[in-house]
């Protein structure tokens, strides 16, 4: 089997196409990783070329030692992803100490995974642990609604979860522990990883004011869905805004009743 037919690269190729479609990637923004299963490695062992040059990934993340991961490539276009996979995104494999990787597969006209490597395999390696292994996809996107929303809502997470919530009745269902938001920082640092790791103990979803938003999620349909639901609700909320403002909503009784009957973990503190 060829690298780009295996199921995994077929679902990460049509996320980056409906993420390019729904206007999140403007030119080479945004990048993707997903955690290769072991028995989908093994489909595609005899397609990977040798390790060869280590390179060093700007942190370290032991628990993640000896894995593959397929990522998209720094300064490539996720709308080229799905024409040409080979040279847009790479197959790496991570060393025995979690400090370096190589690329085992792809971006075949050269250059180097994502720039946002540090905080993806940072969050990949709690998303490890906290899910006992289920969580496979880090996702990073530019949605225009959520990034409008830095400059006008406060940056804590309070703040934005409570307005999400209140955009539309299912937001709460699909993220009732709320949104984390970083403070605007230098992406591509060990910073921001740190910042964004952190909070990703909490929340599955987390703003980068005046940048973007990271998604995580057990596999490609629920990190995209995380995403386009966050996103959503901040459309809503922008029109909202438009239209004058809010005349009526979801109040803090219908959040409990609604917490009640779906049987879902609010965080009850963001609700006063």
């Amino acid at each position: 089997m060829e690298v780009k037919d295996a199921k995994f690269v077929q679902g990460f190729m049509r996320l980056t196409d409906d993420a390019f479609k729904k206007g999140w990637h403007e030119r080479n923004g945004g990048n993707l990783s997903y955690r290769i299963k072991p028995e989908e490695i093994a489909e595609v062992k005899s397609q990977l070329k040798p390790e060869g040059e280590w390179l060093e990934i700007g942190n370290t993340v032991p628990d993640l030692a000896n894995e593959y991961f397929l990522v998209t490539g720094s300064g490539k276009y996720m709308r080229n992803v799905i024409l040409e996979p080979q040279n847009n995104i790479a197959i790496i494999k991570i060393d025995e100490a979690g400090e370096k990787y190589s690329i085992v597969w792809g971006l075949e006209q050269g250059g180097k995974p994502t720039s946002e490597l540090p905080t993806h395999l940072a969050n990949h390696e709690i998303q490890k642990k906290l899910t006992n292994g289920r969580n496979h996809v880090i996702y990073h996107a530019h949605p225009t609604n959520v990034i409008a929303l830095t400059f006008v809502l406060p940056l804590e997470s309070k703040a934005f979860s409570k307005e999400l919530w209140e955009m539309a009745t299912e937001d709460p269902v699909i993220f009732p522990e709320g949104i984390g938001v970083v403070p605007w920082m230098v992406p591509g640092g060990k910073e921001i990883a740190d910042a964004t790791s952190k909070l990703m103990e909490e929340y599955r979803v987390v703003v980068w004011a005046h940048h973007g938003m990271f998604v995580c999620g057990d596999d490609f349909d629920e990190a995209f869905g995380l995403m386009d639901t966050a996103e959503k609700a901040a459309e809503i909320c922008v029109k909202v805004r438009s239209m004058g403002g809010k005349k009526q909503t979801i109040t803090k009784e219908n959040f409990l009743d609604l917490a009640r009957d779906f049987n879902i973990n609010l965080r009850k503190e963001f609700l006063d």
